[in-house]
């Protein structure tokens, strides 16, 4: 079954309530490799929460941890900076997506690039991955399994 969604679906929806969250008590604009990790972290949760893909594009084991091609690329002429992004959610969420979202953001949308960089270059879905090849889902759910979601 095709996932609902694709990563530059998310991206948008990590993007945009980065904005608002700007707005509403201050912050700073989310970086490309930020992002990136969040996409991991998203895919990562929502599979193992509900046994099926958030994205279907793949996530691949780069030198600076996960990241999918498509969004990165997207992306790229803003280096390091922050993503200065103007759009809107465009697409419809269901709920259930949306609060897995929210609690992805909340947790991880804390930390640095960097810090996330260091966090998923110590999981094993990286670390058993050849560099340039896709992480398999099946040991992203496996780990985000054990150890980040609650039953």
């Amino acid at each position: 079954m095709a996932a609902m969604y694709t990563a530059m679906q998310i991206a948008d929806w990590f993007l945009a309530r980065n904005r608002m969250a700007i707005a509403e008590i201050d912050g700073e604009l989310i970086s490309n490799m930020k992002l990136q990790k969040l996409l991991y972290y998203a895919q990562g949760s929502y599979a193992a929460i509900t046994g099926r893909a958030l994205y279907d594009d793949p996530i691949v084991a780069w030198k600076h941890g996960p990241v999918v091609e498509s969004v990165y690329h997207h992306y790229k002429d803003f280096g390091s900076n922050g993503i200065d992004y103007d759009g809107n959610i465009l697409s419809e969420f269901d709920v259930e997506t949306v609060n897995i979202l929210k609690q992805v953001y909340e947790v991880f949308g804390q930390y640095s690039a960097w810090k996330l960089r260091e966090m998923t270059h110590s999981e094993t879905p990286w670390i058993t991955t050849e560099q340039s090849e896709e992480i398999n889902l099946d040991k992203i759910i496996l780990y985000f399994s054990e150890h980040h979601i609650d039953e």
